[in-house]
């Protein structure tokens, strides 16, 4: 008998080539295993909406739900996802953002708004926020808010009247304090006051960051800071009335100028140690930032556009009382009298280095601007203060001198400026 060996070889070969295809559909259609990656994601980060958190409910079952989702997530140190949608989540105040846990958003800062593709309004990580009796959340320790919107809808644009004064955005609890934040990549639109971390000796703030955090409050303060001693950075931030421009137009003069007379500040620091602040801008504002008496540390790169006042200073002892300033711009022109204006006020005592800071002044259609400063720097008191001044240039004010010195005590010397007559200025206090 004749045996054809090379038959039975490709019949052998089909036979394991077939099983082979089987077991490959059989794996194809099966349902797959997740990763132990994946797994770790499940149970460490979750969507508010698996909570019930949802853009279709009312604030108030948002608020218990989102309450909810927190609660989980403090128990285990995990993130709550708010996932993007194209309505906002209509949610009220009063929530508490535990210990431990993380509310991350999609977006960096969005500096303009985003926008609906058919509708003025934002999408995305949005929160919308009516609630008028209490702050929207409240921060423990070791918590963390990244790239979300908050967005209040009823607030006014056009009509000082009629500007709704919320209350804080995010606040420090007042019976906890909180150590170890961070306040990342948010935008706000409509807010009165942002950022609220003035605590209190019993329940101190520590290690709060700020950080590419967006906005416009219409009471003039979007971050403040009082009684954190470890030292806390605030770190390029932006206030400006053009903030929802893309969704929703921006603010009238008339809302600029109603928040330029409520005499507050952008940005304010007491009690606190070594503070860390870096590109800092704000537009639009009676203040840029206040150095509070028991405070000292450092404001580098910055910008206060159209304020009254750029830097106010103050310092209640000789020790540990000192800000080094440097690198930055101050646009002073807003105010009833050009007597208000000035770049820089310091009083009080401690020392205060200004190195590279520019002041001029002009008109902007945005507000309603004197397009002078009364000087450059006004010092204040009866006590002993020293201050340096090191390639300054000064600008567009009126006085004969750049510096007004109110203070007999105070130290001052001024090297290698640059006065209103681009003429060298240099200037010592005690001659």
């Amino acid at each position: 008998m004749i045996i054809n060996r090379s038959n039975q070889k490709h019949r052998a070969i089909f036979s394991i080539l077939a099983v082979v295809i089987l077991l490959l559909a059989s794996y194809c259609s099966a349902e797959p295993e997740k990763s132990a990656t994946e797994n770790s994601m499940n149970n460490h980060i979750k969507s508010i909406q698996e909570f019930g958190v949802l853009p279709t409910n009312s604030a108030a079952i948002n608020k218990v739900n989102l309450q909810k989702a927190i609660d989980w997530a403090h128990q285990r140190g995990a993130a709550i996802y708010v996932e993007p949608t194209e309505e906002p989540y209509p949610v009220d105040g009063g929530v508490i953002l535990r210990a431990n846990a993380s509310l991350i958003g999609a977006h960096g800062p969005v500096g303009r708004g985003t926008r609906h593709p058919q509708k003025a309004q934002p999408v995305g990580s949005v929160f919308a926020i009516e609630d008028e009796k209490e702050a929207f959340i409240t921060i423990e320790h070791s918590t963390q808010i990244r790239g979300i919107q908050f967005w209040y809808p009823k607030q006014t644009l056009n009509n000082p009247e009629k500007i709704i004064e919320y209350p804080p955005t995010i606040k420090i609890s007042p019976s906890k304090g909180a150590q170890g934040v961070t306040l990342s990549c948010l935008t706000f639109y409509g807010e009165f006051i942002a950022m609220d971390f003035n605590a209190k000796r019993s329940a101190i703030a520590e290690q709060i960051l700020f950080e590419h955090c967006y906005g416009y409050p219409l009471s003039g303060e979007f971050i403040r800071i009082d009684y954190c001693y470890d030292i806390p950075r605030i770190l390029h931030c932006h206030v400006n009335p053009a903030n929802l421009r893309l969704f929703k137009g921006g603010y009238s003069r008339a809302v600029v100028d109603s928040v330029i007379a409520r005499k507050t500040f952008t940005y304010k620091i007491d009690h606190t140690d070594n503070a860390q602040c870096i590109d800092l801008f704000t537009f639009g504002a009676y203040g840029g930032i206040y150095l509070g008496a028991a405070s000292y540390g450092q404001l580098t790169n910055f910008n206060f556009d159209c304020v009254t006042v750029g830097i106010h200073k103050l310092g209640d002892s000789t020790f540990n009382r000192n800000w080094q300033l440097s690198q930055g711009s101050i646009i002073a022109n807003a105010a009833k009298t050009i007597q208000e204006i000035h770049p820089v006020i310091i009083e009080g005592q401690g020392h205060t280095s200004l190195t590279n800071v520019e002041a001029f002044s002009g008109p902007n259609g945005a507000l309603t601007t004197l397009g002078k400063s009364q000087d450059y720097l006004l010092v204040k008191g009866d006590k002993k203060l020293t201050i340096t001044l090191m390639g300054c240039r000064m600008r567009n004010y009126v006085s004969d001198m750049a510096i007004t010195n109110l203070n007999p005590k105070a130290v001052i010397q001024a090297i290698g400026c640059i006065d209103k007559n681009e003429d060298i200025f240099e200037y010592s206090s005690k001659k």
